[in-house]
């Protein structure tokens, strides 16, 4: 099968029949692999998709989004809806029904306390949520019974599907982490790496940026799932060896991310052991401007807070950065069949992606012509301009990956024949997608002046994750180093635009404002978009249920997973 079959076919290989459940835990171990490794299993207190995909086996929301990106209710009787009563007619509450009978794996009982436990410590004051924008639009979230959420909201609010929906906002226990509000949630590491869940799985061991250990959870509320009876998820490596290690070794079942070129993966599908899978969602690779100064003479409290970045800023350097890049030739020699050109921080749905006609077409002579305009010129000859006497040298960092390192260096190249001086610098991604307020390394701390990553969101409607473009959404030390703002971009127009959204209903006009939104992101210097990525993950041909979900955590439904004979 060719990767392009793979991303224009059916988002998972479900040519299987559907497993026959014989008990709990009757299919042995299942062992899953993430180069990236994860570093807590807390995903309020990281925003690396890591941790939030191995968290989502332990610990859920009350609704998610399946493989079709339709909701679909979880802990919940049903979606609430203005035709069903759950949503006011003023559009300023939504009402959810806890499924009775749900038990957390420590075996007392899910209740509404702990739906509204988790916003406030997601809201708390003196803390830092990693997942702060899903609760934005809340005013209030109140409990009439133990089985009755209302969430109110501070003004008519069409989509209210943010808060405890998807995989990035699953429900904490609050016996567990109610000594862990505020400041002190960092601090909670025993909670932060065994969460009490309503998943599948239970933690048994947890090292960090290196395995997990789970066991089924002895209170699941579907009798006969999980099949598996242990997982062993392994973290750490890179790309090529964890796809190596599903499809040509046979070592384990599931490998996630291959950012792969697509030559290396044709040779290990080869190997005959497993099949990857693949499908396109939101995930755009891209390049993001630091608004702040990260000059490493400035104190802890100032490094990458205090503005302005002394010459990034400036309209003619990001825009001359972005028209030398050839996206073309990134799509085709990281991601083939798996990657298409873009320059709208949202690509999917395509209705909310912004387009631009010059996106796709390198123009080196008018990213010089454009910085000559603006003054900026190499005044001493060394091949370097300056802006106001400050040399264009730039600290381009990003996480390690063959693919990340290849645009790296071609990136490099492109600037430096428009003047602008680039180091370059790696971090191993269990570190640089990690959490821990305490590193320099971490990309919210963002310690550099560009760095290059992907991300992406749950679900269709982007509302919410363009929230992580509002000024007061950067990261900081009194945050923790929490927040989604990496940037640290901060637009007027953008902030009541983002309001305007979240009080519109009329889908096409919330269409227009989110590709808005992406346009001025774009245009007036939050990141230089690079490529749309299709997700490749790969699984074993013993491993079945896998259905790929590019909506919400690809291990969605690892409850259904079971072993087949070969």
């Amino acid at each position: 099968m060719t990767l392009k079959s793979l991303m224009l076919g059916a988002v998972a290989s479900m040519a299987l029949a559907p497993a026959a459940f014989a008990e709990r835990g009757s299919d042995g171990e299942v062992k899953i692999i993430y180069w990236q490794a994860p570093s807590i299993l807390n995903p309020f207190l990281s925003g690396g998709t890591k941790d939030v995909e191995s968290a989502s086996l332990i610990i859920e929301p009350l609704a998610r989004f399946n493989e079709k990106g339709e909701l679909v209710p979880w802990l919940v009787e049903e979606i609430p809806t203005v035709e069903n009563g759950g949503i006011s007619e003023d559009l300023k509450s939504i009402t959810w029904k806890i499924t009775p009978g749900l038990k957390w794996s420590d075996g007392s009982d899910f209740t509404s306390a702990d739906v509204k436990f988790t916003y406030e410590y997601c809201t708390h004051p003196e803390g830092g949520c990693a997942q702060v924008t899903k609760f934005e639009p809340v005013a209030s979230v109140e409990t009439p019974d133990d089985l009755t959420v209302v969430v109110s909201f501070k003004e008519a609010t069409p989509y209210p599907y943010t808060a405890f929906v998807g995989g990035e906002s699953p429900i904490l226990q609050k016996a567990q982490f109610e000594a862990c509000l505020g400041a002190a949630a960092s601090t909670c590491t025993e909670q932060n790496f065994n969460p009490i869940g309503t998943g599948p799985f239970v933690v048994d061991d947890f090292k960090p940026n290196d395995v997990i250990s789970l066991s089924a959870n002895p209170e699941y509320r579907d009798p006969a799932k999980p099949a598996f009876a242990k997982v062993t998820f392994k973290g750490g490596g890179d790309a090529e060896g964890a796809g190596r290690a599903v499809m040509q070794t046979g070592e384990f079942d599931y490998a996630w991310n291959l950012q792969l070129a697509p030559d290396v993966v044709a040779e290990m599908e080869a190997g005959g052991m497993g099949v990857p899978v693949a499908g396109f969602g939101p995930l755009l690779e891209r390049i993001m401007l630091n608004n702040t100064n990260p000059d490493p003479s400035l104190s802890a409290e100032e490094r990458s807070v205090i503005r302005p970045h002394p010459f990034l800023g400036e309209p003619a350097v990001y825009k001359a950065m972005s028209m030398a890049i050839d996206r073309p030739l990134l799509v085709e020699v990281g991601y083939g069949q798996a990657g298409k050109v873009s320059c709208s921080w949202v690509p999917a749905p395509e209705a909310f992606a912004y387009q631009n006609e010059d996106c796709g077409t390198q123009d080196i002579e008018g990213a010089k012509a454009l910085l000559d305009e603006a003054g900026i010129v190499d005044t001493d000859g060394d091949g370097i301009r300056e802006k106001d006497g400050v040399p264009l040298s730039i600290l381009y960092q990003t996480s390690t990956n063959a693919v990340r390192q290849d645009f790296q260096a071609l990136i490099k190249e492109w600037w430096s024949e428009i003047g602008i001086e680039t180091e370059l610098r790696n971090v191993d991604g269990s570190v640089f997608f990690g959490g821990d307020a305490g590193s320099p390394d971490t990309f919210q701390k963002f310690y550099a002046d560009v760095e290059m990553y992907a991300n992406t969101f749950n679900g269709t409607d982007p509302q919410a994750y363009l929230g992580n473009g509002l000024c007061d959404k950067a990261p900081r030390p009194e945050t923790q180093w929490q927040g989604e703002n990496i940037s640290r971009f901060c637009d007027e127009e953008f902030d009541a635009l983002h309001l305007e959204l979240s009080q519109t209903a009329d889908i096409e006009k919330r269409q227009e404002i989110g590709r808005q939104l992406s346009q001025i992101a774009y245009e007036r210097g939050a990141m230089i978009p690079l490529v749309h990525r299709g997700r490749l993950s790969a699984h074993s041909n013993t491993l079945g249920g896998v259905v790929l979900n590019v909506w919400d955590s690809e291990l969605w439904n690892a409850a259904d997973w079971y072993r087949m004979e070969e």
